[in-house]
């Protein structure tokens, strides 16, 4: 049955539409409704009908975050009449050759965008302002032909040549219309199971499929193996936030895509919220954004010179099911938009860390908008005889499928594997909790949602633990414990209003004697009130895993600093009488202890910490108890320390 597609087809001014192809489905799905646009997520019409909603990158102000606002429309196609049709089918119904874009240009230059990746690096990354930062640029171009028709036909390319993408969409709507290809979902709610698929490193093979030994160089790559755990680590702390046990990682997984391939992981957990607050506490993605969130928001805005529009947005569609709705929302990239005066964007972005290369990044935003500027009929094809769609290997391949495959594909599968070797155990297994400690924290967010990791790990090991922001936060008397945050900047700027703020709320509680535990920032912060030394580190440490020594305990913690403390092992510090764990050649500060006080320069709950969840107990035994005892041996510390074995 074809009658909603062929009745698109034939008509000059088609009713809004969408058509949609999930990853690995021999069907598409064509909707037909009505366009309502929104204020707010919340607002989006789930009274019974299925809806799909083109979300706007400024819709992350919702968040609280900064954005440039364009007036982008939370868009809502109301669906009133669907079918589905075989893929086959509805290839040979599309337009054969599809419209050409004309006057193909790009908004930044290459040399303009390298000097740019240069300035995120030394300014932002270099400053202690985060991890990871993507920067968007476009390509441009003019259609004279219906919108309408143009994204169908681009469709039509893309189904026939492109590879591996999670959802293949072409929508239509007066004044605004999309056709993409996106390779990675952000996040879906089927039947109370949230999904996220964190998708970063990219291996560029313009050419063809990669050979294994490029493959093989590809996984051992230092910056893209960084990459892809950080934004694991970023999305965890929205799993944290939606799902009440947390989220369960799988992988990783190699996507392969026609001209590029990407690794994955699959975060996983459970939640009873309504999708849209699912959608609204997870917006947006990482990978089109950085980390941490909220001041990745704000780098954007101080390097993009004009608002994203949809990019980095979501594609949300709404299914209802008996008692709710179901969410499936791939994030927008990899997409093509036409405005209402036939003028075309392309926008493509690269994650920057402190490994980048500008020249390289570069290349990525090349290789990334290929795709689409090829179905578009911007760029030739590589093989423009080639008529059929190609039956390319599986898009998402974990390592048991390189298996008794041969001795080039087993090392593929041994360096997926050995991707987890170093990573933390709690994030991938089981969780049973402790008993409860009869104990509450404060924790205090001071800009970095780590904390929602932080507390999730607290709240497994007994602690009920509630989350502030910093401006918002007294730590009252009631509480037993306040833990103090991390977040992105510079400590010693006293003229930041946080800053100001967490020094102030420090002084309060070492005064009331009661216990306090800070972390990152906020251990710079208190080694600071301590009389150390706070300077920048001579190499960022984002996302990087380091074995230390912890008073006398080997622990192997993950680490996203720029600045650091300095004093000499095993010292006491000029002022509070705290005891410093340092490293012994630099002095750089690791720890400091007293009675009732601790810090930590490390992320306990990232998931480079796989000694993470034992140091944490042992703080809560000491801080609790009343003094500070960290596990003694290597046993001790590499064994998550859980009533019930949690990992």
């Amino acid at each position: 049955m074809t009658r909603l597609l062929a009745s698109l087809l034939a008509a000059t001014d088609p009713a809004p539409f969408a058509v949609v192809r999930r990853e690995h489905e021999p069907t598409l799905d064509v909707l037909v409704g009505d366009v309502v646009d929104v204020d707010r997520l919340a607002d989006i019409p789930l009274d019974g009908a299925e809806v799909l909603a083109l979300v706007p990158f400024r819709q992350v102000r919702e968040r609280g975050f900064v954005a440039r606002d364009d007036g982008a429309p939370l868009r809502c196609l109301v669906v009133r009449e669907r079918e589905t049709i075989g893929l086959d089918e509805a290839i040979s119904l599309l337009p054969e050759h599809p419209i050409a874009v004309d006057d193909l240009a790009v908004d930044v230059s290459d040399a303009e965008y390298a000097e740019r990746v240069r300035r995120v690096i030394d300014d932002e990354i270099g400053r202690g302002e985060g991890a990871n930062f993507v920067i968007r640029r476009e390509f441009t171009g003019r259609i004279e032909a219906s919108a309408a028709h143009s994204v169908l036909g681009w469709l039509r390319a893309l189904l026939e040549h492109e590879a591996g993408a999670y959802w293949t969409f072409a929508v239509y709507t007066p004044g605004l219309s999309a056709v993409g290809a996106t390779p990675e979902r952000h996040v879906s709610s089927i039947d109370g199971v949230v999904s996220m698929n964190p998708i970063s490193g990219t291996f560029r093979h313009l050419a063809g499929p990669p050979a294994d030994d490029d493959l093989v160089a590809f996984l051992g790559d230092v910056k893209e193996r960084e990459e892809l755990v950080m934004v694991v680590d970023e999305e965890l702390k929205m799993m944290s936030a939606v799902c009440p046990d947390g989220g369960r990682i799988r992988g990783p997984f190699l996507k392969r895509m026609s001209r590029l391939t990407h690794t994955e992981y699959l975060l996983e957990g459970r939640s009873d919220l309504d999708p849209r607050e699912v959608l609204r506490l997870t917006m947006f993605a990482p990978t089109v954004t950085g980390s941490p969130m909220g001041n990745a928001c704000t780098v954007i805005a101080r390097h993009e010179s004009t608002a994203r529009g949809y990019y980095a947005g979501v594609l949300a569609r709404f299914t209802p099911r008996v008692g709710g709705y179901d969410l499936d929302a791939p994030i927008l990239i990899r997409t093509a938009y036409v405005d209402g005066e036939g003028g075309v964007r392309v926008p493509v972005g690269a994650t920057l860390v402190r490994h980048s290369d500008p020249d390289g990044e570069v290349a990525e935003t090349h290789a990334k908008a290929a795709g689409v500027l090829t179905a578009l009929g911007a760029i030739p094809r590589a093989d423009p005889a080639s008529a059929k769609r190609p039956t390319p290997a599986p898009s998402t391949t974990d390592a048991s499928a390189f298996r008794d495959r041969g001795r080039e594909d087993d090392r593929i599968a041994t360096l997926l594997d050995s991707r987890n070797d170093h990573l933390a155990t709690f994030w991938s297994a089981p969780q049973a909790a402790h008993p409860s400690r009869r104990a509450t924290a404060l924790v205090i967010d001071a800009g970095d949602d780590f904390t929602t990791m932080l507390a999730h790990q607290l709240r497994h090991l007994g602690v009920e633990a509630r989350v502030v922001p910093w401006n918002e936060a007294v730590p009252e008397a009631s509480d037993d414990l306040v833990v103090f945050g991390p977040g992105p900047g510079d400590p010693r700027n006293s003229a930041d209003p946080r800053m100001a703020r967490l020094h102030e709320l420090m002084v309060e509680r070492l005064a009331s004697g009661a216990p306090m535990l800070a972390v990152c920032l906020s251990h710079q912060v208190l080694a600071t009130l301590a009389g150390l030394p706070v300077s920048p580190l001579p190499a960022p440490r984002q996302g990087v895993q380091l074995d230390i020594d912890l008073f006398g305990a080997p622990a192997s913690i993950g680490f996203y600093n720029t600045f650091a403390a300095l004093a000499d092992n095993g010292s006491i510090t000029p002022s509070l009488d705290l005891e410093v764990a340092a490293d012994a050649a630099t002095g750089v500060v690791h720890a400091l202890r007293g009675p009732r006080v601790a810090s930590v320069q490390g992320h306990l709950e990232s998931v480079l910490s796989p000694d993470g969840l034992a140091v944490l107990a042992g703080l809560l035994d000491g801080l609790l108890g009343g003094e500070v005892v960290l596990p003694v041996d290597d046993a001790a510390c590499h064994e998550p320390v859980t009533a019930g074995g949690a990992a």
